[in-house]
């Protein structure tokens, strides 16, 4: 019998006296969680943000994960400090790690212990600490926040302020959010931001709540410009005709200064709090998924004859491509009733004009670019490859605003109906770059993600640029991109991986871009009056008219198609959060079923 998820745990962590392993300034620390699999091999859950110059950190990304009580769920915390932009963490400073059982974190609320260097001696004086808690509330506090006449903390310019808001927990403040730093202004307002209201008061409307304001600097030293405390009883009080205001207040200044009034004044704008619909609530509420494949045929993978090149078909009938679309493609398939779906080139010369397209279905049928599941497609690729031309340029844009048409009709609706996600595979030589900033800054107001599997051992710097992890993608115009919805996926840090590790990372982060997206904009499931019912899959009717769509579009888009699940299959996606595992065996949170 397979073991049943008794709760989700929201672990926070924080760290102490860490190595500092920088000159002339401090550590700029990560955190990344790792979970044991069944075969033992160790897999990346997620990363906190990195914290600037500190050695010191409380890191406010939380890690939620699925807990069993009757399994032994191992973890492993690693400390990293973070030098450059890739997400590959070989080339940063190892700060130290901490292995551990979610059973020991549950168990003790509060742990602390301390990290060791992959040799298991002690690294320096550093500790690492980390709080459990059941997640019990899905509701979340919608916030718009300004401040005015903040202290000038700056010798040269003017403060640099950001807050922090802490829950008050039996053994101290915990921090549950920290906003952006708004640049070299005392009159500062903040992006509208959600806090969890699990994070920030336990569900508790009369907890005290705490918010600081700080004055942020480059070298960690952050100044303190002033504090309050407040409940969300009061803070649920404001409008934007009335807002809730509270004063700053420095007690270290107030003590010195005679007179002293305040630091400034924090005015709240807007507390809204309502019910956040999960994955499985859109899910089930009739949202349906739709996937758009891409495979890269451009010049820069090598002549497909030479062994040299990646779409060279070894004579045991493999190539990093075909592996990338087993791995991917088994996960896929598993989504969709029929196992028909499209799968599509770009970048290649075909038949029989031999014009460059960046937008042709492998199997060459515009009427129907349906392949029949992961086999239909490999099969379809193998047969176009020696019928194509390899040539360029790589363009990611044409795809991705293609896609984003779809995506915008689907926005026209008043509902939670239709998101898209667009997988593409490449050798990561893109020539398009600002077009592709551009498409994906526009199609980030979108219901919409896009995976990118690199292959190869190309420098993938241009993917992780697009993947805004390290801060917001802007377009060539300076536009910033309203969330982050790249994840790029480096394939051959996973060749000796077990197949699904690479289908968890691809597919990792879909569910909270896409409850993110709709929470956002504040569309609800389809049937949200009655989310657990099952709601029809697609219609003939509607992969018809698709169809349709495709052969009456212009040529240079006339092969995309978004692909609809339906939404039995649609139940089948939660397992990124339950893993389905064979019988007998403990089951991988977070992980993704495989067959």
């Amino acid at each position: 019998m397979a073991a049943q998820c008794v709760t989700k745990v929201e672990l926070t962590v924080s760290c102490d006296n860490l190595l500092d392993k920088d000159i002339g300034s401090k550590s700029d620390p990560l955190c990344v969680l790792l979970m044991s699999s069944s075969d033992s091999q160790w897999y990346e859950v997620e990363r906190t943000e990195k914290v600037q110059n500190c050695l010191c950190p409380k890191f406010a990304k939380k890690f939620v994960i699925d807990y069993y009580f009757e399994i032994v769920q191992k973890l492993k915390f690693g400390i990293y400090d973070i030098d450059n932009k890739t997400i590959d963490l070989s080339d940063d400073d190892f700060l130290g790690e901490l292995e551990c059982t979610l059973g020991q974190v549950v168990s003790s609320k509060k742990l602390t212990r301390p990290l060791v260097l992959k040799n298991k001696t002690p690294a320096g004086k550093g500790t690492i600490t980390i709080s459990a808690e059941e997640i019990k509330d899905n509701r979340v506090a919608n916030f718009e926040v300004e401040a005015r006449k903040l202290d000038n903390k700056d010798f040269f310019g003017k403060s640099d302020p950001y807050l922090e808001f802490y829950k008050q927990t039996q053994t101290g403040w915990q921090l549950a959010h920290r906003t952006e730093v708004v640049k070299n202004n005392l009159n500062p307002t903040w992006r509208p931001f959600r806090i969890p209201l699990q994070s920030l008061c336990g569900g508790d409307m009369d907890k005290p709540i705490k918010v600081e304001c700080y004055d942020y600097d480059n070298d960690g030293s952050h100044d303190l410009i002033g504090t309050f405390e407040t409940t969300m009883t009061r803070l649920q009080e404001a409008s934007r005709t009335s807002p809730a205001e509270f004063e700053c207040i420095n007690s270290k200044k107030k003590q010195k200064k005679k007179g002293y009034k305040n630091s400034g004044v924090v005015s709240v704008k807007l507390c809204q709090v309502v019910k956040e619909y999960t994955f499985l609530d859109y899910i089930m509420g009739g949202c349906q998924i739709n996937f758009t494949v891409a495979i890269d045929f451009t010049g820069s993978n090598g002549d497909p004859r030479s062994p040299q090149s990646l779409h060279y078909i070894s004579p045991k009938g493999v190539n990093e491509y075909l592996s990338a679309i087993w791995s991917v493609g088994n996960v896929i398939q598993d989504y969709d009733s029929d196992k028909m779906f499209p799968a599509f080139g770009f970048g290649a010369q075909i038949p029989p004009t031999w014009q460059v397209s960046h937008e042709f279905p492998l199997n060459f049928n515009p009427a129907n670019p349906f392949c029949a599941g992961v086999e239909g497609v490999v099969e379809a690729y193998r047969v176009c490859l020696p019928q194509v031309r390899l040539y360029g340029p790589t363009n990611f844009s044409p795809i991705i605003n293609h896609v984003a048409c779809f995506a915008k009709q689907a926005l026209q609706q008043t509902t939670a109906s239709q998101y898209y996600v667009l997988l593409i595979i490449t050798d990561g030589v893109i020539t398009d770059m600002d077009d592709t900033r551009n498409a994906i800054v526009n199609a980030s107001r979108l219901p919409m993600s896009i995976i990118i599997v690199g292959v190869g051992n190309a420098d993938f710097g241009a993917m992780e640029f697009l993947d805004g992890d390290d801060g917001r993608l802007r377009s060539q115009t300076g536009e910033a991109a309203m969330r982050d919805i790249v994840q790029f996926v480096p394939f051959r840090q996973f060749q000796n991986a077990p197949r699904e590790a690479l289908a968890k990372s691809v597919l990792a982060e879909v569910p909270s871009q896409l409850v993110d997206f709709f929470n956002t904009m504040k569309l609800i499931p389809p049937n949200s009056t009655n989310p657990a019912q099952t709601p029809q899959g697609p219609t003939d009717n509607y992969k018809e008219e698709t169809r349709q769509t495709l052969v009456s579009s212009p040529a240079d888009h006339s092969f995309i198609l978004s692909h609809n699940l339906s939404q039995l299959d649609h139940f089948y996606f939660t397992s990124l959060m339950e893993y389905q595992h064979p019988a007998g065996q403990p089951p991988q949170p977070h992980r993704i079923r495989h067959t």
